[in-house]
């Protein structure tokens, strides 16, 4: 059969509810219910093993539908579904991880990311070793034999810096380690790390994928061999997402193809714009990158654009930063990214707020530092809007 184009085939991924004729309803309905029932013990045993529908935790429709299409994006054999970003990264580690195990980590990384290797791994007597992986000899320097698995997101938060994920999957393989990658700033719409040799993908879907700023999930996407190890793990510990959160992420992936990408192309515009002020001492976006950075970003990136984050530093001065954030008619904080309008965090006091000041200014993070997450709307009226903010600063 002819391969369609994946604007068209995103729409009719997971439309159906396996083993139900619901009459073809054009949206697949919401299976708001905690249980499937069954009209005998033999029926029990046959929707049991054909892995049917019988408890929400365990499987449900919606939940299913959404997996599918997060496979289909991500290029991987089969997915899971959680209840939120951290499950999808958790999860996983806390399965395929035994004591004595190590994982190597980008040490820009984000902060509850951080703090889960930190203290819920560090617990367990698993350890992590952190690493700055825009040095490749540091990171091939830092793999020990009990490293059984290399972490990264595809491009750093908040620092926004590109992975060589080729490089640390040829790493991690070499070396009988897995690479779980985070594609969570930049969606399968920039990259699909599974196709640079990535063995894990996963996504906070409560950002752009969902891209409503309404629903929470995460995903998981890999081989079948490793969902089947590691869904029990999370039936067992309650993380599995909802039908609901995961009928309305699924409804945002349908137009993610026209959302994205005009987020990044916005985020390129702003990116210029603040690199040409110079009170603005640094900015951080793979559309402005050079050397080793522009290679990468046009290897793993190519024509598709990179994502619809970055991060500018402004003046330490947290009265001026104030009134610049008063000043703004359109972005707003808020402790989230990847919605429909363009928004703001703080990350020394937000998503970094437990790292110790040291370790951050030595990754580049200062009081002075915002992330931006770019929406849609247009990039001259914000362009304008933080021109005229930027005025606190003289």
């Amino acid at each position: 059969m002819e391969d369609f184009k994946r604007a068209s085939e995103i729409l009719y991924k997971g439309e159906h509810a396996r083993g139900m004729d619901l009459k073809k309803p054009e949206t697949l309905p919401i299976f708001e219910t905690t249980a499937f029932t069954m009209n005998s013990l033999s029926e029990l045993a046959e929707v049991t093993a054909d892995k049917g529908w019988t408890y929400h935790r365990t499987r449900n429709p919606n939940r299913a539908a959404l997996a599918e299409a997060m496979s289909y994006l991500e290029g991987g054999e089969a997915s899971l579904i959680f209840a939120s970003g951290m499950g999808s990264i958790t999860v996983p580690m806390i399965t395929l991880l035994q004591p004595g195990d190590r994982v190597l980590c980008n040490a820009n990384i984000y902060g509850e990311t951080f703090s889960t290797l930190r203290d819920v791994l560090g617990k367990m007597n698993v350890q992590t070793d952190f690493v700055d992986y825009l040095d490749m000899d540091a990171v091939r320097a830092a793999i020990k034999p009990e490293t059984k698995l290399i972490y990264s997101e595809v491009v750093s938060n908040p620092t926004v810096k590109i992975a060589d994920i080729p490089a640390l999957a040829e790493l991690a393989h070499k070396n009988g380690a897995l690479l779980m990658v985070d594609n969570t700033f930049t969606s399968p719409f920039a990259i699909r790390p599974m196709d640079f040799g990535a063995d894990i993908v996963i996504n906070s879907l409560t950002k752009f994928l969902n891209g409503h700023a309404d629903a929470m999930g995460g995903s998981m996407t890999t081989t079948q061999e490793l969902v089947d190890k590691i869904r029990p793990v999370s039936m067992l510990i309650g993380t599995p997402g909802d039908a609901f959160s995961s009928w309305l992420i699924l409804r945002g992936l349908r137009t993610a193809e026209l959302r994205i990408p005009r987020q990044i192309k916005t985020a390129e515009k702003l990116a210029a714009f603040f690199a040409n002020d110079p009170r603005i001492t640094a900015v951080n976006h793979p559309s402005l990158a050079t050397g080793r950075q522009k290679e990468l970003a046009d290897k793993l990136f190519g024509e598709n654009g990179s994502t619809p984050m970055m991060s500018f530093v402004l003046p330490e001065d947290i009265e001026k930063i104030d009134a610049f954030m008063k000043a703004l008619r359109f972005t707003r904080y808020a402790p989230t990214l990847g919605g429909l309008r363009t928004t703001m965090s703080h990350p020394v006091t937000s998503s970094h707020f437990s790292m110790p000041d040291e370790q951050r200014r030595k990754i580049g993070i200062t009081p002075g530092m915002i992330r931006l997450s770019v929406g849609l709307e247009d990039p001259d009226d914000l362009i304008a809007d933080f021109s005229n903010a930027m005025k606190v600063f003289g």
